[in-house]
């Protein structure tokens, strides 16, 4: 029995969404001109930075292997992120796991065969938290690995994914982790090939199909978005070329305005699914 109210008399969560229902989805490319790729992601009130440099050089010979790159991933949680503003540093437990999670879901899916006796490094900065942490780190890293041109099997597209009662909940705030037993899913759509999943609560075994195929869908639709916001930064990059072209070379490339218009805008996911 659950100790909050999840779902009211109308089917309605308590931020009034619909139980299959995805939060607002922002997902913006380029964020960090000083990185190789950048992406920030929010799913409603939680929101994650992510920056990735390299291929490169390895910073310690020690790691090195000859046959494929490193992969390197570090996690920093803004003070003010959590409620109560508590500081976690890179030795926290939680961050540690992140971590991890992160690196095992994108070791099997980044061609690391392509740059031996390399390293890339994957900076996770998580801003705001209201539930979906991993989901939203991992879609970020996803946008922030194609800004950065390293080359993928597929896109990663992870969502959260509970049960209350009999009822499939998607896309679980942070009331709703504290409270269902829940799982979050990285897929990779073109294939449904799952490469990640993390259950931290005990779930009856008759719920898990369930809940585990609502995450699967869920990243189905993810991946539209995804695509939409790189197609789009991919035109606004070609008409720019375009326009210094006819104007004879003159002038530096930019970032496509227009593709920077289209990842900014908010999309409301439906009950669909």
């Amino acid at each position: 029995m659950s100790r909050v109210e999840i779902l009211n008399d109308g089917g309605l969560r308590a931020d009034g969404r619909r139980p299959l229902e995805l939060r607002s989805l922002t997902l913006q490319l380029d964020t960090i001109p000083e990185a190789d790729g950048s992406a920030s992601v929010s799913h409603g009130l939680t929101s994650v930075s992510a920056a990735v440099y390299g291929p490169r050089e390895p910073k310690n010979r020690g790691t090195v292997h000859h046959d494929r790159a490193v992969i390197n991933v570090e996690v920093g949680v803004a003070a003010w992120s959590e409620a109560g503003g508590r500081r976690r540093g890179r030795g926290d437990r939680r961050i540690a796991e992140l971590a991890a999670s992160i690196k095992s879901t994108f070791e099997p899916v980044i061609m690391t065969h392509l740059y031996p006796r390399s390293q890339v490094d994957i900076y996770i900065q998580v801003l705001e938290q209201d539930g979906g942490l991993l989901q939203a780190s991992i879609n970020a890293t996803t946008l922030a690995l194609i800004s950065a041109g390293v080359p993928l099997l597929d896109y990663v597209c992870a969502c959260s994914s509970g049960c209350h009662n009999t009822t499939t909940l998607l896309d679980l705030n942070n009331l709703e982790e504290s409270d269902l037993p829940s799982c979050t899913v990285a897929v990779l759509p073109a294939s449904f090939k799952v490469t990640l999943v993390s259950m931290e609560t005990r779930l009856h075994v008759d719920r898990f199909e369930e809940i585990f195929r609502g995450a699967l869908r869920a990243g189905r639709v993810i991946r539209g978005e995804m695509e939409a916001v790189v197609k789009g930064r991919t035109r606004g990059l070609v008409q720019d070329m375009g326009r210094v072209r006819a104007a004879g070379g003159a002038g530096a490339v930019g970032t496509g305005e227009g593709a920077k218009a289209v990842a900014g805008e908010d999309v409301e996911m439906d009950d669909s699914l």
